[in-house]
């Protein structure tokens, strides 16, 4: 994984801070860079004191728009192949332990039943997050159908 400058740093958390301001919103802007599953990661984690729903919208939709935004406005900039992800106040790290349970409880009844159950539509993020937790199960299998939008995992006994 290749380093960001400081001066990059500087200059998407000034530009960040530009974007949110304009909304006339305050807020505070935390960079973290890591290594997930072999892939990097740079996380621009939000967060604001007030209207936070504001930047979150339903079911995520404006800070899903937010991340495009920001991705097309720095991802040229930082090489090294950084996946980018935009947080707002830890919406996502709480929304993705909230898809976890719902899944885990999913499983459970399809544990009981035999019978396979399908999620309700999620995100890219929220899919991915519950492929990786499931596949720590070997007597249930994980796949995702429907088109975009409606796209939802269907959890089912391993034959």
């Amino acid at each position: 994984m290749s380093s960001i400058t400081e001066e990059q740093k500087d200059k998407m958390v000034n530009s960040v801070q530009a974007l949110v301001k304009a909304m006339n919103l305050q807020c505070q802007i935390e960079l973290r860079h890591e290594l997930q599953e072999e892939k990097a990661v740079l996380t621009v984690g939000i967060y604001t004191p007030e209207n936070a729903r504001f930047l979150i919208g339903r079911n995520g939709q404006n800070l899903g728009a937010l991340e495009q935004v920001l991705r097309a406005m720095f991802m040229k900039e930082v090489q090294g192949g950084y996946t980018l992800v935009v947080d707002v106040n830890d919406y996502r790290k709480s929304r993705a332990s909230h898809v976890v349970d719902m899944a885990r409880q999913a499983v459970m009844r399809v544990r009981t039943t035999q019978k396979a159950e399908a999620m309700q539509p999620m995100s890219p993020y929220e899919r991915r997050v519950v492929h990786m937790e499931l596949a720590s199960c070997p007597d249930v299998a994980t796949e995702s159908v429907g088109q975009e939008g409606q796209r939802r995992i269907i959890i089912k006994p391993y034959p």
